[in-house]
């Protein structure tokens, strides 16, 4: 753990909101608040950016149950985006809301270490995620070696095996091993629906919190999948660690939380 004040939150910003100027207007006076009560990590995605750019090539990209297949092409679009272009954007607004911020990715002193994901079988059908990475350890000490500094590090969803082999890995799946090796107070999943919703386009319609059971009853009944069914089942994951709270909530919402869903164990 880290000699600050208190215990770190971790902020995973969905990949969809670094193109909307409103919506990162709205969260970096959130997180430089956040910041003056505790170390932050800020981990971010990039999918939206690395299919524009997949298009722009001509290639079209692969999703299964949210994740993403990546074959050779996909890996280096990942890497020039977020281990590039979106990195240091982040970096560049931080700086321009008083906050000491510092770009790396998993790569970067072997801090997401990760081996290769095996196929898995999904519906009967054998799927090879490719330059995908499953996380085997988390090297901690250079993240809590730039807290006790009150930087921020914005960490590039990569990761790299025992050979220097360059994997992708699902940022919200990099941000719960992170908080649970930090042994986070908080971890956020800032999202643009801000929150767990029964019906997507209907706002109304928001969890104030999300159980284990109401997750199983999603998945099964099909409103929550995709990049939404990642982000709660890690966040349960989070919960059975080391994390002390977990709330998926919008880019304007990480203080009040007041349109926020927090994912539980249980309901009390």
């Amino acid at each position: 753990m880290t000699d600050q004040k208190s215990s770190p939150a971790v902020v995973k910003v969905s990949g969809s909101l670094l193109d909307e100027p409103d919506a990162l207007a709205d969260l970096w006076p959130e997180v430089r608040v956040l910041h003056g009560e505790a170390p932050v990590v800020l981990v971010h995605g990039g999918g939206a950016q690395m299919t524009a750019l997949a298009n722009r090539l001509g290639h079209t990209p692969e999703r299964v149950q949210g994740r993403r297949v990546t074959g050779d092409l996909d890996l280096e679009i990942a890497q020039w985006t977020m281990g590039g272009a979106l990195n240091t954007k982040l970096v560049s607004q931080a700086q321009q809301h008083d906050l000491r911020a510092i770009g790396l990715s998993g790569a970067d002193a072997e801090l997401i270490q990760v081996s290769k994901r095996p196929p898995w079988t999904i519906n009967g059908h054998t799927v090879d995620f490719g330059w995908v990475g499953d996380i085997e350890t988390i090297h901690s000490d250079m993240l809590e070696g730039l807290l006790t500094q009150s930087l921020v590090p914005v960490v590039a969803p990569l990761g790299i095996d025992d050979d220097g082999q360059i994997y992708n890995v699902n940022a919200d799946t990099v941000a719960c091993a992170l908080a649970e090796a930090l042994a986070a107070e908080t971890l956020f999943f800032v999202t643009g629906a801000g929150a767990v919703r029964r019906d997507a386009d209907d706002p109304s319609s928001r969890l104030d919190t999300c159980d284990t059971a109401t997750a199983q009853r999603g998945v099964a009944d099909g409103w929550i999948e995709g990049g939404m069914r990642v982000k709660v089942e890690t966040a349960l994951s989070a919960l059975a660690g080391a994390v002390g709270d977990v709330h998926i909530c919008g880019p304007d919402d990480l203080l009040s939380r007041s349109e926020a869903t927090e994912v539980v164990v249980r309901e009390a």
